[in-house]
């Protein structure tokens, strides 16, 4: 293994604060044990950049693969661009001389300065702050921690026995102590909040109002919303920054994000949708459609490239999904990957555009490209990942299940698999679609 295919500069400029209030060293880092380690509730988030994430900026700077980075060297296994490449670009290193611009990097005295223990003395520029759970929707793929909505079905399904811990975004005092240590760093250049739905959430607006009465407002700030809700007052406070990237989050423009991102509605999200959009012209921020394709709605995929390519916007999926297993787009079988793949290698083939030459995917002039080489990689992970129908069988008991709730039908949405869905005993449970 090189350093080219291994090394990430994040641990040295980036942190990221979870729901519960765990520190982790990177914002696509793995989230298998994300309830364990250190806590803003006990631990300054400064102390824990320095002096908690030194094991794994030595594994990087051996040339090693850390076991929590694995989600961003698969990406780049399937040709899209990962959390990894896109930190690379903001240390000015690049893939194409690679060597070279490590050498000439303004953070190659940090990078050294770091051998012997791992520690550091810089301060994180770069954050993720998430804001925990307050949430209007109950995306089918989403877990208890990120939607007190969904949490509540849940536990009335009996999916969960209690309800997920409070967050620390819910206590005014860890927030506050957040607010102290973002002002203690000498320099914020990117600061990006994810909920739950970010525009409900009251420690978001709290943020935003007391880095503007501290007059930092210096660094662009980054969420993302749903597209259910619209708020004239965060738009007012987010203007006073130096700029914002605002991710837009649905699954397909078709009938099916209904049923995804319950209980949503079509129409108000291309109402929201068109809204954003013409702000962010007017303002000069810079927008992002974020999707997360699942077993449900990777047939429709395109529809959100097509949006996306008429308004020069880019699209981004932070990686493959993984969790939960069953909704990965991978449990569609060999057989039925060959439609979507055909479908989407057309779209690419009617869409010309420059040869992607760089990762910086929040260059608007690079957005077309970016957008075609993103679906490329949905071509190249249904081309090459594994069959994993065997997990037919879960998911149809879990949407089984969720539907009694919700009174609703899968099949109305996505006709074209009942045969499948039959055959892993879709209609076992009484229903009003049978």
């Amino acid at each position: 293994m090189t350093l080219k295919d291994s090394f990430c500069p994040s641990p040295w400029f980036h942190m990221r604060i979870n729901n519960l209030g765990h520190y982790e060293y990177g914002r696509w880092a793995d989230k298998t044990n994300r309830n364990a380690g250190p806590n803003i509730r006990d631990m300054l988030p400064i102390e824990y950049f320095q002096n908690y994430a030194g094991q794994v900026r030595q594994e990087l700077l051996a040339g090693q693969r850390p076991a929590g980075c694995r989600e961003c060297y698969e990406m780049e296994g399937h040709g899209k661009i990962s959390g990894r490449q896109r930190q690379l670009l903001k240390a000015g290193v690049t893939d194409n001389h690679f060597e070279k611009t490590m050498l000439s990097s303004p953070w190659v005295n940090a990078w050294a300065a770091s051998v012997a223990t791992g520690n550091t003395d810089q301060t994180p520029q770069d954050w993720q702050i998430d804001l925990g759970g307050y949430c209007n929707s109950a995306c089918v793929f989403c877990s208890p921690a990120s939607s007190t909505r969904l949490a509540r079905e849940w536990k009335k399904i009996g999916f969960i026995q209690d309800l997920p811990l409070a967050s620390w975004a819910d206590d005014p005092q860890q927030v506050q102590r957040l607010l102290e240590s973002l002002l203690a760093c000498p320099t914020l250049k990117y600061l990006h909040f994810i909920g739950g739905e970010t525009l409900i959430t009251p420690a978001f607006v709290q943020i935003l109002k007391s880095l503007i009465e501290a007059g930092r407002t210096e660094a662009v700030i980054g969420f993302t919303t749903n597209l259910t809700v619209w708020d004239q007052e965060v738009i007012d406070l987010l203007s006073k920054f130096d700029g914002v990237n605002l991710g837009m989050s649905v699954e397909a423009l078709t009938p099916v994000n209904d049923y995804v991102r319950w209980p949503a509605r079509l129409p108000t999200i291309t109402e929201n949708l068109e809204r954003w959009r013409q702000q962010a012209e007017s303002r000069g921020w810079l927008l992002q459609l974020r999707t997360t394709p699942t077993v449900l709605t990777i047939h429709d995929l395109v529809s959100v490239y097509d949006y996306a390519w008429q308004h020069n916007i880019s699209v981004e999926s932070c990686n493959f999904f993984n969790e939960p297993a069953y909704m990965r787009p991978a449990v569609l079988p060999a057989q039925m990957r060959e439609p979507i793949i055909d479908v989407m290698q057309s779209w690419i083939d009617q869409h010309p555009a420059d040869s992607l030459d760089t990762v910086n995917v929040r260059d608007p002039n690079r957005a077309r490209a970016y957008i075609r080489a993103d679906l490329q990689s949905y071509v190249n992970y249904f081309t090459n990942e594994p069959d994993q129908s065997h997990r037919l069988q879960d998911l149809v008991l879990f949407i089984e299940k969720l539907e009694l709730s919700r009174d609703n039908c899968i099949l109305d949405y996505i006709p074209q698999y009942e045969q499948l869905f039959r055959s892993a005993g879709y209609g076992a449970l009484a229903r009003r679609c049978l």
